[in-house]
């Protein structure tokens, strides 16, 4: 209860100092509001922009409303969008250990990628689908075709249509499993030691390394001794492209088809491929350190580490002194994409265009320095420092953690509006246009628009205001001032070309 009581009066006193910014800085006509008690309070609004923003001890809280979306951080433990057009919400948790994701459609619970739950709606209120997994020990689900399913490993489970198979049956494993996929069955004793398998006009087992065979009849043949070391297989005999594979480590590799053949000595040193379909020939010498590849959709010279160069259909690679500088891409008629990266993350530039719409990105980050961007509407920004979003590009990363180390950020585009922040605002500047206001918390404030300019120090202690020509000077935070003069020509005062910022 003391504590209550404490943060209340510690929040009122915060708010009754700020309302005391918020009428000095009206009076130059501002149609927002702009209210500011560095660390602790920073809030602004424009009614006419359906905006409105409040961060609590810089970057720590953060409310803020933009036309019909609603956003609410507490860095680092909870970051919450909203969308009320389309009713999603999307809300991070210690980001990256867990999060939640909101729609009308479905809702859906992770945390570590180890633990989700997803809940899928449906028009007829009684046909919900659910799901639960703390992967790989509890998993739990609904199917359409075989039903409720649940699986506590590795006692006993059951799941179906999930994981790239039709069904997956265990107990006690590795001692014994099952699984179904387009009609085959395969059983696992000790897995992978002991396995069988089961179809139509289909057989096989294997005693895992040593051996092992399986077989459908007209559809493919595999057999294996001493795995790796040799196998052959015969796949793909019910298609037009059948392929058989000899292996026999590390001597000798071959796959012959009749859309690519290849073949590799001491794998994976030397060896060549031919596809007949694309056309291409590919040469290795020392994979991967040496290749070549000359075809009509394909062609590379690579000679690693010193140089290499890659050309696709629409793609392109090349390498100076590998890992130092790569410059790679892609051309078509629709998207141009063009990066330029030295030592992989220490410096970066992507650069995005899309011909047919005529707009364009980019971003640009040298580690642990700054990160450039400029959006799709030419909306440009930099950030000071950058120590994670050049090694990590992550929407999460920026959200929930960059606001911490992030001391300098500015913003502009080419309507001529900039905005520039340093500290969390300790100082700060906004312009429309010629609209200019800026403050250096708590020595000097300043606003202008048109005709009319205020001068504020320590907060309002002083302030000097011409408004078109009419100047008033006021004292220690008093509502009311000294009228100091009139001039006949605005032009002439001392504010003449200062204009009004409206945020």
């Amino acid at each position: 209860m003391l504590l209550r009581t404490a943060l209340f009066l510690f929040v009122t006193s915060i708010l009754l100092a700020a309302s005391s910014v918020r009428a000095e800085e009206k009076g130059v006509g501002v149609s927002g509001t702009i209210i500011t008690f560095w660390p602790f309070v920073d809030y602004r609004e424009s009614p006419d922009e359906q905006f409105s923003n409040l961060s609590i001890l810089g970057p720590l809280v953060k409310i803020q409303r933009r036309g019909g979306d609603e956003l609410l951080a507490i860095r680092p433990f909870v970051y919450r969008e909203e969308s009320r057009p389309s009713g999603a919400v999307v809300t991070d948790y210690l980001y990256p250990v867990a999060s939640t994701e909101d729609s009308p459609d479905a809702t859906t619970t992770q945390v570590l990628k180890l633990f989700q739950k997803t809940t899928y709606r449906k028009d007829e209120p009684d046909n919900v689908e659910k799901g639960t997994m703390f992967f790989p020990f509890y998993i739990s689900g609904s199917s359409k075709k075989y039903g409720p399913y649940t699986s506590v490993f590795p006692f006993y489970g059951d799941i179906y249509e999930r994981f790239w198979r039709d069904e997956y049956h265990y107990v006690l494993f590795p001692l014994y499993g099952r699984t179904v996929k387009g009609g085959t069955t395969t059983r696992n004793y000790l897995y992978p030691f002991f396995s069988t398998v089961e179809g139509e006009r289909e057989t096989g087992f294997q005693f895992w390394p040593l051996y092992g065979q399986s077989s459908r009849e007209g559809v493919y043949r595999k057999r294996f001794v001493l795995w790796p070391i040799f196998m052959a297989e015969e796949t793909g005999l019910d298609t037009d492209n059948p392929t058989r594979r000899l292996q026999v480590l590390p001597f000798y590799v071959s796959s012959d088809s009749p859309k690519l053949t290849t073949r590799y000595y001491l794998w994976p040193l030397f060896g060549y491929s031919e596809d007949l379909k694309r056309g291409v020939s590919e040469r290795y010498y020392l994979w991967p350190l040496v290749m070549t590849a000359r075809g009509e959709e394909r062609s590379v010279n690579r000679f690693l580490p010193f140089y290499a160069d890659e050309r696709g259909k629409e793609t392109f690679k090349r390498w100076y002194l590998w890992p130092l500088y790569r410059h790679d891409g892609i051309r078509s008629e629709t998207f141009v994409q063009e990066r330029d990266r030295i030592l992989f993350f220490l410096y970066s530039d992507n650069r995005e265009s899309w011909p047919v719409d005529g707009a364009e990105r980019r971003r640009m980050a040298l580690w642990p320095l700054f990160v450039y961007q400029q959006s799709e509407r030419r909306v440009r920004s930099v950030t000071f420092p950058a120590p994670i979003e050049p090694i990590l590009n992550s929407e999460g990363i920026e959200r929930n953690w960059a606001p911490f180390w992030r001391i300098y950020i500015q913003r502009w585009n080419d309507a001529g509006h900039s905005a520039v922040s340093f500290l969390w605002n300790l100082y700060w500047h906004e312009r429309r246009n010629d609209d200019l206001a800026l403050e250096l918390f708590p020595l000097l404030a300043y606003r202008s628009d048109k005709g009319s300019a205020e001068v504020a120090l320590l907060k309002g202690l002083v302030r000097y205001r011409d408004d078109s020509g009419r100047r008033t000077l006021y004292l220690f935070w008093l509502p009311f001032g000294i009228d100091v003069g009139t001039l006949d020509d605005p032009k002439n005062g001392p504010f003449a070309d200062a204009t009004r910022f409206e945020p």
